[in-house]
């Protein structure tokens, strides 16, 4: 499964490690995803969401009803 959050749209980045002496490897820069359940009062049961630290962040600040109808919003059109 890939690592996308939800809610933000957070995937992983690619870039390279660097050793003392400059040589570059290929390495992934993952984002911090966690399974989470929300609670929806008006429809009174849990979703579980795919979310990185960010997108909890954005829950937290304009709540999950907001985000909700946003990501409906923008899979519509």
């Amino acid at each position: 499964m890939s690592r996308i959050c939800q809610i933000t749209g957070k995937k992983q980045m690619i870039g390279n490690n660097r050793s003392h002496a400059m040589n570059a490897t290929k390495r992934r820069f993952l984002p911090n995803i966690q399974y989470h359940r929300f609670w929806i009062p008006e429809k009174q049961r849990f979703i579980k969401l795919r979310v990185s630290m960010n997108g909890m962040r954005c829950i937290d600040k304009h709540g999950i009803e907001f985000i909700l109808n946003k990501m409906k919003l923008k899979n519509k059109g």
